[in-house]
């Protein structure tokens, strides 16, 4: 028997051993995927962490996304901020441009949509962007509950970049994510990034803490769940 899914390989290469199994799905999970459904290939990302580890960006995401601005305008990229796009223009079946709320038209030769496929339907009126037997846009997928603290008290030494607590219960968590019961679970996965960066806070007698556990979709999270996900913590 060849395993089709990541909990088949968890059962089938690691013996179903609990911690084993809930090393691997931790992966799918973070990417809010049932592993349960998630196809057998997806192993490959831990086996790339495990082997060739993981980076982080020195001063964080918006450091990273500061420094591909900046080349950008090196490059004579221009950037047009607090324009919302309307409609994508079309001519000749392709597309031609954006439609702006002001009813401005900026041309383009070619137009990268990087929105939810509901959105791009509404932009593409009576445009069929999918063919017969595409894959099709999928909703109600699992997110992310982010909370960011910010610490009295220096970074101990030794402290890992990222520690992931596993969840006590599975099957709760998989219900809760991915079935009938939508919720916050009672132990949700939850992983705690620690870097060792400077820029990431005033002084180092301060110490910067993101909390990262997959949530169901449209949850309404509480002062409570926020706080349960803390304690946790």
């Amino acid at each position: 028997r060849r395993a089709a899914t990541l909990s088949e390989v968890g059962e089938l290469e690691l013996g179903g051993d609990a911690r084993l199994v809930a090393l691997l799905e931790q992966f799918a999970l973070a990417q809010g995927l049932d592993p349960r459904t998630t196809p057998a290939s997806a192993a490959v990302l831990p086996y790339l962490e495990q082997t060739f580890g993981t980076w982080s960006a020195r001063g964080g995401m918006r450091a990273l996304a500061r420094a591909v601005y900046e080349r950008c305008l090196a490059r004579r990229v221009e950037f047009v901020f607090g324009a919302a796009v309307t409609r994508i223009v079309e001519k000749d079946g392709k597309a031609a441009g954006v439609e702006l709320a002001d009813g401005t038209t900026a041309e383009a030769d070619f137009v990268v949509a990087g929105v939810a496929p509901s959105v791009l339907d509404g932009m593409l009126s009576g445009v069929n962007i999918r063919a017969e037997g595409d894959v099709p846009a999928r909703s109600g997928l699992p997110s992310r509950l982010t909370i960011f603290l910010a610490l009295s008290g220096a970074r101990p030494e030794g402290t890992p970049l990222r520690t992931v607590l596993h969840s006590a219960d599975r099957e709760d968590e998989l219900d809760r994510l991915f079935g009938g019961r939508p919720g916050l679970p009672a132990s949700p996965t939850l992983a705690v990034l620690r870097p060792d960066d400077p820029e990431l806070t005033p002084d180092a007698a301060h110490e910067a803490v993101t909390l990262t556990a997959t949530v169901p979709a449209h949850l309404e999270v509480t002062a409570e769940d926020v706080q349960r996900v803390i304690s946790r913590a």
